[in-house]
């Protein structure tokens, strides 16, 4: 029970103010639990954000998953998959997960985080495959660089309205630069 209130209280810190946020005496004060205490449950701020990955982002993925479920064509996939992403900006478990990836974090939670998103990357490329690419994972990978170029647009409060972000990233990736 205090480890899931440990990760809740890290979530918030994190969507809130980023990885400077996220510090044992933080943790402590949002769980009312002593800062010795934290360390009984994590021995380093690298391991709750291990947790956080391990717990948070398949739940994620499995959103997105659903969402590509729901589509009958590859390009209503590809679709699909880039919205989904893009719809969980606000979602305090997307808004740490992006405040981890931005931060300075251990080779192991580097490791973590970029094994998550290679399962993400790999629930596209069938869709790239149908749709003739010569190299799918390729085209997965850039297609998740436009979807995280366009999360932090939006993360960034840019001066364009979120939903047009995400219009223009469908656009880009179901057409290219031709728009």
């Amino acid at each position: 029970m205090q480890r899931g209130a440990l990760l809740d209280a890290a979530r918030s810190l994190l969507s809130e103010g980023g990885t400077e946020a996220l510090t044992f005496p933080a943790l402590a004060e949002r769980t009312g639990l002593a800062r010795s205490s934290v360390y009984e449950y994590f021995r380093s701020r690298a391991a709750v954000v291990e947790e956080l990955c391990a717990v948070d982002f398949p739940v994620w993925a499995a959103e997105v998953e659903a969402a590509m479920g729901r589509a009958d064509t590859p390009e209503a996939k590809i679709e699909a998959y880039v919205r989904q992403q893009l719809a969980l900006v606000g979602d305090r478990r997307h808004r740490a997960v992006v405040a981890i990836s931005a931060g300075e974090l251990d080779a192991g939670a580097r490791e973590k985080i970029r094994a998550a998103h290679g399962g993400l990357i790999a629930m596209v490329v069938e869709a790239l495959m149908s749709l003739g690419h010569e190299q799918p994972r390729l085209a997965a990978m850039l297609l998740q660089g436009v979807v995280d170029a366009a999360v932090r647009r939006i993360e960034l409060g840019a001066a364009e309205e979120p939903h047009r972000i995400t219009e223009a990233a469908v656009s880009m990736a179901l057409r290219g630069v031709r728009g």
